[in-house]
């Protein structure tokens, strides 16, 4: 009897903000794998080249340092990973920023609203630009194979909205209409658009809340399953959509948050 295997063999990843957190996960899932993965980073330089060299060096790994604000910073990230391996097949959007001091609606400045949807939704749309016409040019890895996956990361916030963070909530509901425009465009092209929604996941972005004494308990009580996600939770589903298994997938909003959306 054969086992049931989750494997990316021969196709080349990009995923953004790859150094840390939910994103390192999906790197070294990846390249376990069997993937050849490109990962952005912005300052991290020691911990992004740390984790490339863990999996695997630069044939098979390999680093970009490129900010992500604008249309044309996603497609230069694009250009630089396909210029690394030759080929992709598959782009994770992973980056985002999630301004961590509370901010009401009434007070919130210009700057943070501009910074905050540029960083997460304007470089989206030059990254899938870019790696959309990359996918459409190239063969696929094998007959009836898709031509190509994109999945971007959402989070519960895209869908129930949050509190004092009304321009992160906006670019994650933003990324879940996209994903499903997307998806009716694409997939009778062969690519596949999916989106993951994670919740509260243990990362250096939610640390400050997770380990606050009166705010952690209160956020794990929220949860269904009593506690928030840890990272490689997130990877796991993210590995998935990019398989053959879930070659019938397209468009979903898959949430990976122990139920939180449900009851908030």
């Amino acid at each position: 009897m054969h086992g049931v295997s989750l494997r990316l063999d021969e196709k080349v990843a990009l995923v953004t903000g790859g150094s840390r957190g939910i994103g390192a996960e999906i790197v070294r899932l990846f390249t376990l794998a069997g993937a050849r993965v490109a990962f952005s980073y912005v300052k991290a330089t020691d911990r992004a080249e740390a984790l490339a060299a863990s999996c695997g060096g630069p044939d098979y790994c390999r680093a970009i340092q490129q900010d992500l604000r604008t249309p044309g910073d996603g497609r230069a990230l694009v250009d630089a990973a396909v210029k690394a391996f030759g080929r992709l097949d598959i782009l994770v959007v992973n980056h985002g920023i999630w301004p961590p001091v509370d901010a009401p609606i009434a007070s919130m400045a210009d700057s943070q609203w501009r910074e905050t949807l540029g960083i997460n939704l304007d470089s989206v749309f030059g990254l899938i630009q870019g790696a959309t016409a990359r996918m459409l040019e190239q063969q696929p890895i094998a007959d009836g194979a898709a031509r190509g996956h994109i999945v971007l990361i959402s989070s519960t916030a895209g869908q129930r909205g949050e509190a004092y963070h009304a321009d992160y909530a906006a670019t994650k509901g933003a990324l879940i209409s996209l994903t499903k425009s997307l998806s009716s465009e694409l997939a009778p092209k062969g690519i596949l658009v999916n989106c993951v929604a994670p919740g509260w996941v243990k990362t250096e972005m939610s640390a400050a809340a997770l380990d606050h004494p009166e705010v952690g308990p209160r956020i794990s009580a929220g949860i269904p399953v009593g506690r928030p996600g840890d990272p490689r939770e997130i990877a796991g589903p993210v590995l998935f959509l990019c398989t053959p298994l879930a070659g019938f997938i397209s468009g979903e909003i898959l949430n990976v948050n122990g139920g939180a959306v449900l009851v908030g």
